[in-house]
């Protein structure tokens, strides 16, 4: 699906255009993505195993004619500096009112704003598409990203220990949160509070 586009002021001034993401937006999309790939190890893929240009096309053709997920970004003239993408975790009728995102800004738009713009969008647009909760995954030593999402109201409920595992040799966990988006569901409720889990899966296999 498609959002109206939009416009979103920082600070210094500087306008930019927010609207969805569509398969002629490929390249910068690739451009973007290789970029923050090399900026931070807080991405699931590194530089070189990148989409190709067909593969993103496609998956954002796929994006478009979703009734119900979206990816979105932000541009600085013709530069991609933020996206973000909601997606149905499944199509089963158990899992419909799930849903499962992904978000990303360039390092040099880090601290103007942008990310908690880009949260409350897709928050606004995922519960006006039905959903009533939205989910992700996020590294456990990204304390930014922890930040913001507490901010708009995600909570902790699981972790995946040893998630990640870096080319030094490393491991990161993934903390799994949550945010309940039906107004007689604010907290969440875990069966097993503490307990380690990971009940979904990560829909974005481009990211």
């Amino acid at each position: 699906m498609k959002i109206e586009p939009r416009t979103f002021t920082l600070p210094n001034g500087e306008v930019l255009t927010v609207r969805s993401l569509c398969a002629d937006d490929a390249e910068a999309l690739s451009a973007f993505r290789n970029a923050i790939y090399s900026e931070t190890h807080f991405m699931a893929r590194y530089p070189e195993e990148g989409a190709s240009l067909e593969a993103m096309r496609n998956w954002l053709a796929g994006y478009v004619e979703s009734p119900v997920n979206f990816e979105v970004g932000a541009f600085a003239g013709e530069k991609l500096v933020g996206e973000f993408g909601v997606a149905q975790v499944r199509p089963h009728i158990k899992y419909r009112h799930r849903a499962v995102m992904g978000i990303s800004v360039r390092k040099d738009y880090w601290g103007c704003g942008l990310g908690s713009y880009l949260m409350q969008l897709a928050i606004d647009q995922t519960r006006a598409n039905g959903f009533e909760q939205l989910e992700l995954g996020v590294y456990s030593d990204n304390a930014r990203a922890i930040h913001l999402y507490e901010k708009v109201g995600f909570e902790r409920y699981g972790i995946q220990p040893r998630a990640f595992k870096l080319k030094d040799g490393t491991y990161r966990d993934e903390i799994i949160m949550a945010k309940m988006l039906c107004p007689e569901k604010d907290k969440i409720k875990s069966p097993t509070d503490g307990v380690r889990c990971r009940q979904w899966e990560i829909f974005i296999v481009l990211r």
